[in-house]
């Protein structure tokens, strides 16, 4: 992960930390938006995206900054496979499984409105999320070999050799 990556969710979370409901607000503004577009949020934003980024990852910093701003207090670590299966927890895990199934399936252009429902999801059952981590993987989402997607996937599947699910209840 680039200076730039861990750079702009710091600022995010100094944005949380001291409670500035006008940034936030702003950055808001995004969701449901075409990454890049809102300029109320490009003062939170361009700065950290690295001078020659893709216009891809220029849009994950935009998409991550407003996702963040709509759960800034769920701060936690893994991937979104993770944040997956820590819903499963509390709610019906065959509904969580296939909207997880398809956001895994999600092409770069249907990410936005996936991960708008996903934090959501996340934020009404306050399960963590890594922000770091999101913004690195949504760099990487097109990659032909699909590690971000296989990683989410043993994520949230994991069962380790005994049988006993790794952090996931027993239906």
């Amino acid at each position: 992960m680039s200076d730039g990556d861990n750079s702009l969710i710091a600022h995010l979370m100094t944005l949380q930390k001291n409670k500035d409901r006008g940034a936030l607000a702003a950055l808001r503004k995004g969701l449901g938006k075409e990454p890049g577009t809102v300029p109320e949020m490009f003062e939170h934003v361009v700065s950290y995206v690295p001078r020659g980024a893709s216009k891809e990852r220029e849009d994950a910093y935009f998409l991550v900054a407003s996702l963040f701003a709509s759960y800034p207090d769920g701060c936690g670590h893994g991937d979104m496979g993770a944040t997956f299966r820590a819903i499963c927890t509390s709610v019906n895990s065959d509904s969580i499984e296939k909207r997880f199934v398809s956001l895994l399936k999600s092409h770069r252009e249907e990410l936005p409105e996936h991960l708008r429902h996903a934090i959501a999801l996340a934020k009404s059952k306050d399960a963590p999320m890594d922000w770091d981590q999101l913004l690195n993987d949504l760099q990487y989402w097109d990659d032909a070999s699909g590690s971000v997607q296989r990683r989410w996937a043993r994520s949230f599947w994991y069962v380790r050799a005994d049988g006993d699910a790794d952090q996931k209840s027993e239906e």
